[in-house]
């Protein structure tokens, strides 16, 4: 490994062992960024009179799409970027991230909506796990719901998520393992999404951009981050995925660059095969939200409560 970095000599902050190259703090900063805006170019995420809401939870990710949008947005006149955090209840978790997505929000002169579990559901998270397992069941499908239901109230064109590299390929292994190839079709930067005025659109720009380049990029960038686990996380199929991947990585670096791109070669097969169906769908009868079937996941799971 080089400590030097290979395109100017000076002090490196990374190597990558998959392109054999160490970069300094700014040629890393700068390279980061151009492959972001290539993602968003290429992919076609934004469009310049885009009103985008960023999912901003105040941890390392999501302040650090924040922090990028909100530079490139300066030059988009006729974009508008907001940025919308949940606030689920979770006691000495959540108030630490509020506060840093307040400030992040502040700093950029970002306007910030807040939308709670307590006033959605009745209940914070909290309260709906005193006899409840699954944490991360619960939260991620009620979040879901939450988020695009604010955002669309908050008249969001786009839902930007800070899901990187690791992220998409975790899920895409897991709906392989589990058998479900229709879930396949919400992933990739732009997934393929109903053309349905409840539904807004969800983008990742950092889709191609490993978990520890956008650590490092927030690091390079001061960026203040929310660093406590939530304790509701579980040892779930994910953690498993997580570390066998972060193994096939270590042995052989590009691993993880080179599934996903062959499973980006398979999506428009998958997209051909079941978009038809997935297109099938109704207002729940209980919330009046979108789902394929009478009553959304949402609701299925307040129903238990």
């Amino acid at each position: 490994m080089s400590s030097k970095c290979w395109k100017c000599g000076d002090t490196a902050v990374i190597h990558r062992k998959y392109e054999g190259k160490s970069w300094c703090a700014r040629h890393f900063t700068e390279q980061f960024e151009s492959l972001v805006k290539s993602t968003i170019r290429e992919e076609g995420l934004f469009e310049n009179d885009d009103s985008v809401c960023v999912a901003l939870s105040g941890g390392m990710d999501s302040s650090a799409l924040m922090l990028f949008l909100s530079e490139m947005f300066e030059n988009w006149r006729n974009a508008e970027l907001t940025a919308l955090t949940i606030d689920e209840g979770i006691k000495n978790y959540r108030d630490e991230s509020i506060e840093i997505a307040k400030e992040i929000c502040d700093e950029l002169g970002v306007e910030l909506h807040i939308a709670s579990f307590k006033e959605a559901f009745g209940k914070t998270l909290d309260e709906i796990m005193e006899d409840k397992e699954y944490g991360c069941t619960y939260c991620g499908v009620l979040r879901r719901w939450l988020l695009n239901v604010k955002s669309r109230e908050m008249g969001a064109d786009k839902l930007a998520t800070a899901h990187n590299l690791d992220d998409e390929l975790q899920s895409i292994f897991m709906n392989y393992l589990k058998g479900d190839m229709k879930r396949m079709l919400r992933l990739g930067a732009k997934p393929a999404v109903l053309e349905n005025d409840k539904f807004v659109p969800r983008v990742k720009p950092f889709r191609n951009t490993p978990e520890r380049e956008v650590a490092l990029y927030a690091k390079i960038r001061d960026l203040e981050l929310h660093q406590t686990e939530c304790p509701y996380v579980e040892d779930s199929l994910r953690f498993d995925v997580r570390d066998f991947l972060n193994e096939m990585e270590r042995k052989r670096p590009s691993t993880k660059f080179t599934a996903l791109r062959a499973f980006d070669k398979l999506l428009p097969a998958l997209k051909e095969k079941f978009t038809d169906s997935e297109a099938s769908v109704q207002n729940c009868e209980r919330c009046g939200e979108i789902t394929s079937g009478e009553v959304c996941k949402a609701c299925e799971l307040l129903e238990k409560i």
